[in-house]
């Protein structure tokens, strides 16, 4: 086959009232599901955290597979892998191994122990307020590092369609999406998220395959001349399929790498979005058929990625995707802009603004679920859980004994004029209290949904040149690092305390956010958040070799000091519910 010439790669102003026009319908539609939902769903907290929980699994799998493929995989790993070729290949392998960790280890456990959040797993055994405020705020501080990517892989992909790399058309893309995003959490809640999640999944594999079908067409369903072009049009000749291209350069390079992957494999089953879709399905069961069919999805896409990132190479060029995008997020794109027949072609336009849409409302649907997890977290976990003050009454284990353990004696006469409107009194009043404090409840969490999303806004201003893989694998690596050591030793660790608990998520929690800010991810380097300032002491881009470790050795060494033993008891309920799913929710 005859050597492809990079062909322009930019779309013409002619052809960005298309672009836009789709754009607006993806909004349009995803607003409508809102507002449908919205009206379906009730003001319990059952509706708003876990959508009823009445979705089946192959639903709750498409959901699972587009909370997980995020603007990272759509945009990122295919522009790393057009700028690093063999390097980054090795994104795409972290993200889908680590399925089978949450399969094997935490989807069926954590759907039968907990009832809408990651603390309440570990509330079940480890009944401390300072453990629940301690995981909720991890739960944040991960979805905060995910709501970055999404929402700078948003600003890149909207300056593109505007034929515009100004600052500012990013500046208000992020500001838009963060608006419609908040949005979409405070009115359709879960329900209202899992049916986004549902139709952007639909159309980001249909997407995917029709590109796929379309590049292997171009290239006459011959591979090895795909990748020959590949290798010759990434400037970096042979070396592009050969390990070391971006990770190799170094010791300190490799060591990053293996840094990378850990926090990887490991982190998938610590993200509170993704854990929290366990809780939309019935049962246990439900959720292991839901891990199944998002490790086919998962899957399937990442080797269409894989196909799509050479093919940007190939047909357009290492160099001209970086002059796109520094960091690779425009690759599938342009590269649709090229199969669908060139730059100023109707064909190449309509295929474009189709895939542009597709990744926008990609972006849309995993915000929304991150916002959603953020807002329970802190609702749920930090302001009920351990903020707001318990009812009077609620002395744990004595119910209606007095401060002493002992029984009040109350005259017969007493019990007997009072019995009638006690038991009234308790008709009434049993379930008003509860639907109230929940009722109050959801409200925080919509309330914190609209203060999450303008912390993500403002972050997200200061990381517009920084590739959306890369800083997914920061969260990655804070979620493995703060929620999983805690996860695992409650669910499997007999002697594991409170105080356990809570060194744990704060040994990985601190550690991962303080190393991130001394990387040169923050300063030192020309694509740093800083790029004028050099405080970096850190020499790892990504802190996970360190993190983890560090956050299972504090879990193990707050439990060996804690002063009071772990109760065998509670032990024994979160293992028989956790195992049978006796007793869940």
């Amino acid at each position: 086959m005859r050597a492809a010439t990079p062909p322009p790669v930019a779309p013409t102003g002619d052809h960005h009232g298309l672009a836009v026009v789709l754009f607006a319908v993806v909004v349009l539609v995803t607003l409508a599901i809102t507002f449908w939902a919205g009206r379906r769903g009730g003001g319990a907290a059952e509706d708003f955290y876990a959508g009823g929980r009445d979705f089946t699994p192959l639903q709750n799998g498409f959901a699972l597979s587009g909370d997980y493929l995020s603007a990272a995989s759509f945009l990122g790993v295919a522009g790393l892998i057009a700028l690093y070729g063999y390097d980054g290949v090795l994104y795409s392998i972290g993200f889908l191994v680590a399925w089978l960790v949450v399969l094997m280890l935490v989807a069926e456990l954590v759907r039968n122990a907990g009832r809408y959040t990651l603390a309440d797993v570990l509330a079940l055994r480890l009944r401390r307020r300072k453990v629940r405020a301690a995981a909720g705020g991890a739960s944040v501080v991960v979805t905060l590092f995910y709501l970055v990517a999404q929402m700078v892989g948003a600003g890149s992909l909207v300056a593109l369609l505007l034929g515009t790399n100004s600052a500012q058309a990013r500046t208000w893309t992020i500001v838009a999406v963060g608006g419609l995003m908040i949005v979409y959490v405070t009115i359709g809640g879960m329900r209202a998220t899992t049916w986004i999640q549902i139709v952007k999944a639909f159309l980001l594999v249909a997407g995917s395959v029709v590109l796929t079908v379309l590049l292997v067409v171009r290239f006459h369903g011959d591979v090895a001349e795909l990748m020959r072009q590949a290798a010759q049009h990434s400037g970096a000749g042979q070396r592009y399929l050969e390990p070391g291209l971006k990770y190799g350069k170094s010791f300190t390079s490799r060591l990053d790498f293996f840094s990378l992957g850990l926090a990887l494999v490991l982190g998938t089953a610590g993200l509170p979005h993704i854990l929290s879709r366990f809780y939309t399905v019935p049962t246990a069961r439900a959720a292991r058929r839901s891990t199944m069919w998002a490790i086919g999805l998962v899957g399937g896409f990442y080797l269409m990625a894989i196909a799509l990132g050479l093919g940007a190479t190939a047909l357009i060029g290492s160099a001209e995707v970086r002059q796109a995008n520094s960091a690779g997020n425009t690759a599938v794109p342009l590269l649709a802009l090229v199969l669908g027949g060139g730059n100023g072609s109707t064909g190449g336009v309509v295929l474009f603004a189709l895939i542009s849409a597709i990744a926008f409302a990609t972006i849309l649907a995993v915000v929304a679920g991150l916002t959603l997890a953020s807002s329970a977290a802190f609702a749920h976990d930090i302001w009920a859980g351990a903020w707001r003050p318990r009812p009077r009454g609620d002395r744990g284990a004595r119910g209606g004994r007095g401060l002493r353990g002992r029984r009040a004696v109350v005259p017969a006469s007493r019990r007997s004029r009072g019995a009638a409107a006690a038991r009234a009194t308790t008709a009434a009043g049993a379930d008003s209290a509860p639907a109230a404090a929940e009722r109050e409840e959801v409200l925080v969490a919509r309330i914190a949904a609209v203060g999450i999303g303008a912390v993500a806004i403002v972050l997200s201003l200061f990381a517009q040149q920084l590739n959306v893989a890369f800083l997914v694998g920061l969260a990655f690596a804070v979620a493995a690092s703060a929620n999983l050591p805690v996860l695992l030793y409650s669910l499997f660790w007999r002697r594991f305390t409170a105080r356990g608990a809570v060194w744990s998520v704060y040994g990985g929690l601190i550690p991962a956010v303080v190393l991130v800010t001394f990387s040169p991810v923050v300063s030192g380097t020309k694509v740093a958040l800083f790029p004028g300032m050099d405080f970096h002491w850190f020499p790892l881009e990504n802190p996970g070799i360190v993190s983890i470790p560090l956050g299972f050795l504090a879990g193990w060494i707050g439990t060996l000091t804690s002063p009071e033993p772990a109760d065998p008891d509670r032990y024994a309920e979160l293992e028989v519910r956790s195992l049978t799913g006796a007793g869940a929710v």
